[in-house]
């Protein structure tokens, strides 16, 4: 893995499996993001996965889940789970980058409302909030479980999230 600039956002490919795999496990410096990742693939429940390249290699790689809003009316969701960079290319912009673009696709896509279970500091730059995430009931409720409205007001009268079941196995 190179440490030269960005070249390139572009959809995960089936070739860039192995490289994702190590991203997340270097960067987590443990399994279970991977697994993470590797289940939300195999139950088919990828909605964006991107990777970042320096070259002709991967640095980073970011995944949005689908994700079901029971509500008044159906809500289309998107969790946002896991991003990571390898350590050596952290504090550059690419997990920024990644989640950026992550976020225009899941517009783009016709998905309402994105979520995130992480550093309220961190992601309240890309227009996640801690007090939307109170809108939703969730088994991850608290100031780290943030929501963003992809749609205006796609949260008015609150909801219920439902995540993969992948996500159930890495608590």
């Amino acid at each position: 893995m190179t440490t030269g600039p960005v070249h390139s956002i572009r959809d995960e490919s089936p070739a860039d499996h192995g490289a994702v795999r190590r991203i997340h496990e270097l960067a987590f410096g443990r399994p279970d993001e991977a697994r993470l990742v590797d289940e939300v693939r195999q139950s088919g429940e990828v909605l964006v996965s991107l990777v970042a390249t320096t070259g002709d290699s991967i640095c980073g790689h970011v995944l949005f889940s689908r994700l079901r809003v029971r509500a008044q009316r159906p809500i289309a969701g998107a969790a946002l789970a896991p991003v990571a960079v390898v350590p050596a290319q952290q504090g550059r912009g690419i997990g920024s980058a990644l989640i950026r673009e992550g976020l225009r696709r899941c517009r783009d896509a016709d998905i309402e409302v994105a979520v995130v279970l992480g550093r309220p500091d961190y992601y309240a730059r890309f227009g996640f909030s801690s007090a939307l995430g109170e809108r939703l009931a969730t088994p991850y409720s608290g100031p780290a479980f943030m929501a963003q409205e992809l749609v205006p007001d796609a949260l008015r009268d609150g909801g219920e999230v439902r995540y993969p079941a992948a996500f159930s196995r890495l608590e």
